[in-house]
């Protein structure tokens, strides 16, 4: 049971490695983008390739979906990045439904935890695997493997990284459930439980007043989806702008919070104790383009500033 790619993946490593899949459950295709074309997950595109059963519900209580789903008589439900489920779902395979969570729970239990882990500034987060309960990421944890996070990491190449540890952990659970050789532990909820919750415009957006690599690692922790954004006052344009990658230098100066310095090759912003270095950026209208090219064909008026 999944939807987007990370979940496709971890379908092609079961199917590689020999296990029965029976049925594959993902959303149902929906109109998106500008022309409003019917678009299908990668779940099911996959799927499609592999000739494997699908099945897209609209609602997971209806009787129809129950049907369809106990026709197919699962051992096992695999549960990755996909929505939660109704105890007559998860319930239902004899030797329960799992699901696989891009973090270490408890921590980063939610939507977004692969990004909230390097705007946090974390240096460590992981995969873990855990029988669904009620509650959403509540469930007794069956497995758990650490991930480094580099400083140079972004949300995609740390993505990229949990995958590769995360087929093999669902794997790995496959095998001990069906061995009967799990001893699943109670999650244990902190005081200062970190969470993830989705992404929006506003959680989105870069706050110039905040500290240097708060900044910074929001900007890595969006890259290259969905990309923290900016407002550009350029004179009297204000550009949306979306920020992909940058660089933190730690410096004492005058300026004023989010002034936008500019030299042959290098854009800079003022930030409290130095300077955020844009080095990819987007303008409305344009594609994402290393900073260098843009400045080729960028006249900064006087007090140009981040807002």
């Amino acid at each position: 049971m999944g939807t987007p790619q990370f979940a496709q993946h971890i379908l092609d490593h079961l199917l590689k490695n020999k296990y029965n899949i029976i049925g594959v459950v993902t959303a149902p295709d929906k109109p998106a983008g500008r022309g409003q074309k019917m678009h299908t997950s990668a779940v099911k595109r996959f799927a499609l390739k592999k000739d494997l059963p699908i099945l897209q519900p609209t609602n997971l209580k209806a009787d129809s979906f129950q049907e369809k789903l106990k026709s197919l008589h699962p051992d096992i439900a695999v549960v990755v990045a996909f929505r939660m489920l109704p105890k007559k779902v998860w319930a239902y395979p004899k030797l329960g439904t799992f699901n696989l969570h891009a973090s270490l729970l408890p921590d980063y239990r939610g939507a977004a935890p692969i990004n909230w882990a390097i705007i946090n500034g974390e240096t460590e987060t992981g995969v873990t695997t855990f029988f669904l309960d009620e509650e959403i990421d509540t469930g007794k944890i069956i497995k758990q493997e650490e991930v480094a996070i580099d400083f140079e990491d972004n949300a995609g190449t740390l993505h990229d990284k949990l995958l590769d540890k995360g087929k093999h952990l669902v794997a790995q659970t496959i095998d001990l459930i069906e061995e009967d050789n799990i001893t699943p532990k109670a999650q244990k909820t902190p005081k200062k439980l970190k969470s993830a919750p989705k992404l929006n415009n506003t959680n989105t957006k870069i706050n110039w007043h905040s500290n240097l690599f708060a900044i910074h690692n929001l900007i890595r922790g969006l890259a290259p989806y969905p990309v923290a954004w900016t407002t550009f006052k350029n004179g009297k344009k204000q550009l949306r702008c979306k920020i992909f990658k940058a660089k933190p230098e730690e410096a004492t100066h005058d300026f004023t919070i989010g002034k936008v310095i500019k030299s042959k090759k290098d854009l800079k912003v003022a930030v409290p104790h130095g300077f955020i270095h844009i080095l990819t950026m987007q303008l409305p209208g344009k594609r994402k383009m290393p900073i260098d090219q843009i400045l080729n064909g960028l006249h900064l008026k006087e007090n140009s500033r981040m807002l």
